[in-house]
């Protein structure tokens, strides 16, 4: 499963952070962010991703996040 987010994280160092936390998350999932995108994407896949959990994650940390169409 893979699930697309667009977010306004726009630091590397806070993406780094951000990647860490959604690793501990969701264990043995793949997380990674593209900046350079418009719409500052995150991309989690995994066996088992929760919407719900990442958006109130990045939320808890103060950025805003929505699932791409």
């Amino acid at each position: 499963m893979i699930e697309v987010f667009k977010t306004d994280v726009q630091q590397t160092g806070t993406a780094d952070l951000l990647v860490a936390k959604l690793v501990s998350l969701f264990p043995g999932s793949r997380v990674n962010f593209d900046l350079e995108d418009c719409d500052r994407v995150l991309r989690v896949e995994g066996e088992n991703i929760c919407t719900e959990k990442t958006k109130h994650l990045l939320r808890t940390c103060g950025y805003n996040c929505e699932v791409l169409v």
